[in-house]
C-alpha cells in the first residue's frame, strides 16, 4: 500500500534518509526529511481539527514557499483534495476556479491574497493563513477573523491509493479549463516514474524555478526530488530570478533544473550578458511542457556541459509521458521527446485503428498515473476517453527505435490549402537563425487558401534584423509552401503564467496590431 500512495513514498524516504537535507529557503534555513514530516503530521492535524474531512477540498494560493509545500502535503495527509491556485489570477478567475473545484477552505499566506479572498467570500468559503516562523516552529493557522487554530496531538491517518489528491485544471487553450482530478496512485505512479528515468537520489539536488501551482513545478521537480530523499530549493524571492538562480545552484550543489523553454532562453541569455565565473557540474537538464527548438537545446548543452533531455507531459497524467534517457540509458534524438516511461502509448487513427512505425496520427495513452476523467464534464470525457485511451490531442509518430516525434497540436497545426504545416518546425528554423532569441509561429485566416502562416520573433539584444532577411533565411531552410506570409518583430508574445505559449492567443494579439507601423509590447 506504501508504494501505491504519495503520502507513503514520502514517509518511507523520510524513514530512509531522517537526516538528510530535504527543503531550504535559499539564505535562510534548512529542513531534514524527518522534520519536514513532522511539520506536515501536525499541519494535517490542525487542519482535521478545524474540520477539514475526507474529500474536501482546500484551495491553495502562495508563491514558492515553505508553507506552500507543508499546506499541500498536510492537505493530501488528512485525505483531503489540494487545489493549488496561481496568486495572479483576477477575483473573477477566483470565484470560477473556486467554484468549480467546489473548494471547502482558502488558505493563503499571512499577508493574504485580496482578489482570492474577495471570490472566497462572495461564495461563503471559509478562510484561512498559514505562517511558518522558523525551521524550529510549527505551522500556525489562523482564521479570517485572525483567531489561531489550538494546537492538537497528532492524528494517525491513513492514505488509501483512490483518494483524490490533488485538483487541476487543464489550460483552455481551446475551451474553458476543465478539472483533472488525479488521485493519490496516479501523483505516486508518476513520481516514481521520474524517480527511475533520471535515476534520482538522496545524492541529488536542485533549485526550482517553476511555480508550484503548476503540474510541472510541483511534480518533476519536488514531489519526485523529495521521495527520492533527494534536496530541493527554494529561491529567497520565491520565485525565478535569473540573477540568483546559478549562485543557488551552486550553494546547494544542485545536480540537474526543470524548465519550461522559455526559462531556459533566459538562462542561457543571461549567460551571454553576464556569464557566471564557474558552473555547477550537471548531471543532466530537463525541459519540457512545451517543444524546445533543436538549436537551443545543443546551446544549452555546449554552454553549461550537461545533457538535456526533454519530456512530454499533460495534466491528465499527472505529468510526465515520455523523455529522452539519460546518456547511459540509450541516445538523446534531438527533435524527439523520448520513450515512453511508464504507460502504454499509441498512434491511433480517427478510426482508433493503432498506426506503425513513421505514420503520424493523434498520441493516445493508458496507464496508473492517468486521471480517471474531468470532473463534471460529460461531453469532454466523451471526446478524450475513447478506445480504452486517453486521446491527448497531439499528433505524433514513433521512429524505428520507439521514439516518439511530435507534430504539433491537432487544433493548431496549419491547414494551408491542404497541406498541413507543423508550426513547431517552423519555430525549429527560425531559432536556428544566430539573431533570433525566441520565435513563435501560427495560422490566420486566409481568403485564398483558408490559413495561412505567420510567425513573431524576438531578436537578440543589439540585432538590427528586420522581417526581409527573416523571410530570405525561412526561403533557403523551409518548403515554399511553409514560409510565413508576414514576420512581426516585437520584444515580447504573450504566454501563460507557466511561461507556455499558446498560439491562438499569440495570433489575436499580433493580428489586432496588423494595422499599425510597430507592434507594441504585449501588456502595454
Amino acid at each position: 500500500m506504501e508504494s501505491c500512495t504519495l503520502t507513503g513514498l514520502l514517509k518511507k524516504a523520510a524513514s530512509e534518509f531522517p537526516i538528510r537535507r530535504a527543503l531550504s529557503v535559499s539564505g535562510k534555513y534548512d529542513l531534514t526529511h524527518a522534520r519536514l514530516q513532522e511539520l506536515v503530521d501536525h499541519a494535517a492535524s490542525l487542519l482535521r481539527a478545524s474540520g477539514i474531512n475526507a474529500g474536501d477540498v482546500v484551495a491553495l494560493t502562495f508563491p514558492n514557499t515553505v508553507e506552500f509545500i507543508v499546506m499541500f502535503l498536510a492537505v493530501i495527509r488528512c485525505r483531503a483534495t489540494a487545489a493549488p491556485l496561481n496568486q495572479a489570477y483576477t477575483a473573477e478567475e477566483f470565484e470560477f476556479y473556486l467554484s468549480d473545484s467546489e473548494s471547502k477552505l482558502l488558505v493563503t499566506p499571512k499577508e493574504g491574497n485580496q482578489p482570492a479572498q474577495a471570490a472566497a467570500s462572495k461564495l461563503s468559503i471559509p478562510r484561512m493563513t498559514a505562517t511558518l516562523c522558523d525551521a524550529e516552529s510549527k505551522i500556525s493557522l489562523s482564521s479570517s477573523e485572525g483567531e489561531l487554530i489550538p494546537d492538537v496531538s497528532i492524528v494517525e491517518l491513513v492514505n488509501d491509493p483512490s483518494d483524490v489528491a490533488l485538483f487541476l485544471h487543464t489550460s483552455g487553450t481551446t475551451s474553458r479549463p476543465k478539472g483533472v482530478p488525479l488521485t493519490q496512485l496516479n501523483l505516486a505512479s508518476s513520481v516514481r516514474n521520474i524517480k527511475s528515468v533520471y535515476k534520482l537520489s538522496e545524492l541529488d539536488s536542485t533549485v526550482i524555478v517553476l511555480p508550484l501551482f503548476h503540474v510541472h513545478g510541483l511534480i518533476a521537480g519536488l514531489l519526485s526530488s523529495l521521495i527520492s530523499g533527494a534536496a530541493v530549493t527554494l529561491p529567497a524571492a520565491a520565485r525565478f530570478s535569473a540573477s540568483t538562480f546559478w549562485s543557488d545552484m551552486r550553494a546547494y550543489g544542485s545536480t540537474w533544473y526543470t524548465a519550461v523553454p522559455t526559462i531556459h532562453q533566459i538562462i542561457l541569455d543571461r549567460h551571454l550578458s553576464k556569464p557566471e565565473s564557474a558552473y555547477p557540474k550537471l548531471r543532466f537538464i530537463r525541459s519540457c511542457s512545451a517543444s524546445l527548438a533543436p538549436s537551443v537545446l545543443a546551446r544549452l548543452e555546449e554552454t553549461f556541459g550537461a545533457p538535456v533531455l526533454e519530456a512530454y507531459a499533460m495534466t491528465e497524467a499527472a505529468h510526465q509521458m515520455c523523455s529522452n534517457p539519460l546518456p547511459e540509458d540509450g541516445p538523446h534524438k534531438a527533435g524527439s521527446v523520448g520513450k515512453p516511461i511508464g504507460q502504454e502509448m499509441a498512434i491511433l487513427d480517427d478510426n482508433g485503428v493503432q498506426q506503425p512505425e513513421h505514420v503520424s496520427g493523434e498520441v493516445c495513452i493508458r496507464g496508473p498515473n492517468m486521471t480517471k476523467g474531468y470532473k463534471n464534464n460529460p461531453e469532454a470525457n466523451k471526446a478524450g476517453f475513447s478506445f480504452g485511451w486517453f486521446h491527448t490531442g497531439d499528433i505524433g509518430f514513433f521512429d524505428s527505435d520507439g521514439y516518439l516525434q511530435l507534430v504539433g497540436r491537432i487544433k493548431e497545426l496549419i491547414n494551408r490549402g491542404g497541406e498541413k504545416i507543423s508550426p513547431i518546425e517552423v519555430d525549429a528554423v527560425l531559432l536556428s537563425h544566430s539573431e533570433i532569441a525566441q520565435a513563435v509561429s501560427f495560422g490566420v485566416p486566409d481568403d485564398k487558401y483558408g490559413e495561412e502562416i505567420n510567425c513573431a520573433i524576438i531578436p537578440r539584444d543589439g540585432s538590427e534584423i528586420d522581417e526581409a532577411e527573416v523571410l530570405q533565411f525561412c526561403k533557403k531552410n523551409l518548403a515554399t509552401f511553409k514560409v510565413p506570409k508576414k514576420v512581426f518583430i516585437t520584444d515580447s508574445v504573450p504566454k501563460t503564467a507557466t511561461g507556455k505559449i499558446q498560439r491562438r492567443f499569440v495570433a489575436e494579439h499580433f493580428l489586432a496590431q496588423i494595422s499599425t507601423a510597430k507592434v507594441p509590447k504585449f501588456g502595454a
